[in-house]
């Protein structure tokens, strides 16, 4: 009897190795992250837009985790992006500037090859890796994605805007845009392989391109960054999308990223690997206002793109990986910044003890039901801290308008508010707390003091 079982015992444990090969059993977690530009905190369903339908996001949400104090490290593209792939505050990067806030087609620097990536850190790792979509963090050889540890890269060097050809009034130009309008070049792995870009069919051969990555290496660990350089203006959709939202332009775009979401979690589960794959949505800064109904929105936040008022730096954030990731809605405060270390968690490695960290790890507020390290948030424009959120609360030292303005006001006493009981910022509550402001100068000028001057990349 005892010889049967056993013989059937291992009829059934070879059986099961060979329907789940040991390699799979014991492999590390694929990660992706797919960033939206300037999609404002407003713009999903799951967030709360009245018109914009997005079902594939809205489900991912009820699958996992909708973050609702989720922010970004600037409010803009180029330092925001930086902060992403490094886990550091961009100012300590050079990849913030009062002179010139994102990298141009003319910039000369990009991030420094001294910098760790989560590509080159996973790489490490014996992850695949791949950057499709925009990188902005320097156009130059030096400074691509295949230079900072990216297997493959496909995608525009920066912002869908620049290389404008087209002559005209900006805001004019990019509200009836043309694709011609534009001489933004594609690159693949160092390669232009097209240029004016055709744009209407970007979103559609980004997510081809992820699609293919991730079935090419479904058998190994991979690290997929998906950064869609829309709804950034100029708004373009492919001819599928095209007239179907009643938010117009705007519409038609985040409904094809939400169709280009679909179709990523649709691969993982036809190649087998969706309860082995955590998959990250987020946005890199509040909606570009000034562009009225070819921006988006920032719901019931105040102020956008550009600003430090919550509605320029308080970003959608959707966690997802099946039978690891309680779903539920989230409020506790996380960043950008915290992606890099929770990566590095998760797939037990160590972060390098050479160089400050801005981010921390959420994975046991994602995987265990834990509460979130962080506690703050410190609201840079360009290189200085315009507030800083501690807890609930957020203290403005300084405020300037997102753009359009360049008066900044200094506020003596400093702006307080509470952001869970008013994340309008609208009531000043800073006469009920002037230990809270002294408790945040101490925390600033003690967060000061652990920077040190770098070079410049922005004004290069």
């Amino acid at each position: 009897m005892k010889k049967k079982n056993y013989l059937l015992s291992f009829f059934i444990v070879t059986g099961l190795l060979g329907i789940f090969p040991l390699k799979a059993q014991n492999r590390k977690p694929n990660i992706i992250v797919i960033f939206a530009d300037d999609l404002g905190y407003g713009d999903l369903g799951v967030y709360g837009h009245p018109t914009i339908q997005t079902p594939h996001l809205d489900r991912m949400a009820f699958e996992g985790q909708k973050w609702t104090n989720f922010y970004v490290a600037a409010p803009v593209c180029t330092p925001s992006r930086a902060a992403l792939m490094t886990g550091r505050l961009p100012v300590r990067t050079g990849m913030s500037s009062e002179k010139r806030r994102v990298l141009f087609p003319d910039s000369k620097g990009g991030l420094p090859q001294t910098e760790i990536t989560i590509g080159k850190k996973l790489k490490e790792a014996g992850y695949h890796t791949a950057a499709i979509g925009k990188w902005h963090l320097g156009h130059l050889p030096a400074y691509q994605p295949n230079a900072h540890g990216f297997d493959y890269y496909y995608g525009i060097p920066y912002s869908n805007d620049m290389d404008r050809v087209q002559e005209g009034e900006y805001f004019e130009v990019l509200k009836q845009p043309q694709v011609d309008y534009f001489n933004v070049p594609l690159i693949q792995n160092g390669k232009e392989i097209e240029r004016p870009t055709d744009q209407t069919t970007l979103t559609k051969r980004y997510t081809e391109e992820a699609v293919k990555f991730i079935q090419e290496n479904k058998e190994d660990p991979f690290f997929l960054y998906l950064a869609h350089s829309m709804p950034h203006v100029p708004l373009f959709a492919s001819p599928d999308f095209q007239g179907g939202s009643p938010r117009g332009l705007y519409g038609d775009v985040l409904r094809e990223i939400d169709w280009s979401v679909g179709e990523v979690l649709k691969a993982l589960k036809e190649n087998g690997i969706d309860e082995n794959t955590l998959v990250v949505f987020t946005s890199d800064n509040g909606p570009w206002l000034i562009f009225e109904d070819h921006g988006g929105s920032a719901g019931m936040l105040r102020g956008g793109k550009g600003g430090t008022f919550d509605g320029g730096m308080r970003v959608p954030a959707i966690f997802r990986w099946p039978g690891k990731i309680e779903p539920g809605v989230v409020l506790e405060i996380g960043s950008t910044l915290d992606l890099f270390p929770t990566f590095v968690s998760l797939t037990q490695s160590q972060l390098p003890t050479d160089r400050i960290y801005d981010g921390y790890d959420l994975s046991q507020a994602l995987l265990n039901g834990g509460k979130s390290q962080r506690e703050e948030i410190y609201y840079y424009r360009d290189t200085e801290v315009f507030a800083v959120r501690k807890g609930p609360y957020k203290v403005h030292f300084v405020t300037q308008n997102d753009y359009g303005s360049r008066d900044k006001t200094q506020h003596t006493p400093p702006l307080v508010y509470h952001l869970d009981q008013d994340p309008s910022e609208k009531y000043n509550i800073s006469q009920k707390h002037p230990e809270l402001i002294q408790e945040v100068r101490d925390l600033l000028e003690k967060h000061k003091a652990t920077l040190k001057p770098v070079v410049n990349q922005l004004e290069r």
